[in-house]
Order: structure tokens, then sequence, then C-alpha cells
């Protein structure tokens, strides 16, 4: 009986000490805080889903010189196709779709990528004029999030520190080295990408600028559970 005491007794004692007899930092005096930081991203990668189909062109051209104008048009106003354009479903050229019994439709879905609001725009009403206007916006994201989202998990931790060394000086002691670090994960707002405004557009098309389309910023948010050493 005496020697299984003894062997639970090492057993519940081991996890206060690390190799080499150091003490673990739950045994050391510590101070924990949170740090949270922010950033607000302007996006520059703007997905467009564009599909044409014959409801577009009855009665006036085809669809496949509909499609002709189209990469005309977005060509005139400075769109690199071949790094821009995608078509949605490349094993397939047009889809047909059952409208009715006896009615079929073509049409066909590209993904166009845009780099701000105002060529957003200007794609919106340039297709528009040849009889294209089946255009939603799909996606928002930025050319360099993943950088951002380091730039702010950093900014966090630094937030923790700065937060426990004020806390310290308060009672006349000092914030050391960094013993426990934790990211509490907080999901990326990606704004809804049906949620824009048009500013800017007048009533006389002949005169009127090309309107700015505004998107709501993407948020990045993250927050750090810090423990730092009491000296």
């Amino acid at each position: 009986m005496k020697t299984k005491l003894f062997v639970l007794f090492l057993i519940l004692s081991a996890p206060g000490f690390s190799q080499g007899g150091e003490k673990n930092f739950i045994d050391q005096n510590y101070i924990q805080v949170m740090g949270k930081a922010e950033m607000e991203v302007v996006p520059d990668l703007i997905d467009l889903k564009i599909i044409i189909d014959e409801n577009d062109v009855r009665g006036k051209t085809t669809i496949s010189e509909l499609e002709k104008l189209m990469l005309e048009k977005l060509t005139s106003i400075g769109i690199d196709l071949k790094k821009d354009l995608a078509v949605r479903d490349l094993a397939s050229n047009f889809k047909s779709h059952l409208i009715l019994k006896n009615e079929i439709i073509l049409s066909k879905e590209y993904i166009l990528t845009v780099h701000d609001g105002k060529t957003a725009a200007t794609v919106f009403l340039e297709l528009e004029k040849i009889g294209v206007s089946n255009i939603s916006v799909e996606k928002l994201d930025h050319s360099e999030m993943e950088t951002f989202r380091q730039d702010v998990k950093i900014n966090a931790v630094k937030a923790a520190k700065q937060k426990a060394e004020f806390m310290t000086r308060a009672i006349g002691q000092d914030a050391g080295r960094a013993l426990y670090i934790e990211e509490l994960e907080i999901p990326v707002y990606y704004p809804r990408a049906s949620n824009i405004m048009l500013r800017g557009a007048a009533k006389d098309e002949s005169t009127a600028e090309v309107p700015d389309i505004e998107f709501d910023k993407i948020k990045l948010e993250y927050s750090v559970l810090v423990r730092f050493e009491l000296k």
C-alpha cells in the first residue's frame, strides 16, 4: 500500500516541473491580460458575375454575337481578359436551361475580377449599353489579406503587452517575458456582396461621370490572451 501511494504522489507532482528542473509557468507569478486589434480594409478584388442568355438578344442578334460584343467592350475599357475574366463552368460552352416544357434558353456565366469601385461601375454601365444587364457582385476580398491578418495579430499582442505594463506599474512591479499566448478566433467580417451603393450618378447619362460604387470595408478583428511573468 505504501508503494502505491508513493507512485501516485510522484505522478501528481510531476506536472509542476519541466525538464531540467525549471518551473512551469503555472508555478510562476504572472499577470494575464487580453489584447485586441482591428483593421478595416477596402476590397481590391471584386468578383462580378455576368450572365448572358437568349433573353438578352431575342429578335436583335445571336447570343454568340452578344458574347463577342461583350468581350470587345470589356477590352475597350481596359479589362485584361486573360487575367481577370473566366467562364464559371469551363467544361461547357453555352448551357441549356429548360424554362418551360417547350422552351430552352441558352446561357453562359462569367466571373470578372475588377479592382476598384469605379471600374465596377464602368462595367455595369458599359455592358448595359449593349444589352447585358444580368450582372451582380459575387465576392469581395483583398489581394494582401494574409499580410493584413498577420499585422492585426501582431498589434493584438502588442496591445496586450502595453496593457500588462501599465497595470503592473500601478503596483510597482514590471511585466516580464511572455509565458503563454493564446489566439482567440474571431471570424473575419466580409461584407455582403449585394450591399453596395452607387454615388455620383447623374440623371443625364450623356453628361454624367462614371459613378463610384462604394463597398463596405472588410473588417479584421483579433484578440489574444497573454500571460506575462510578473517581476
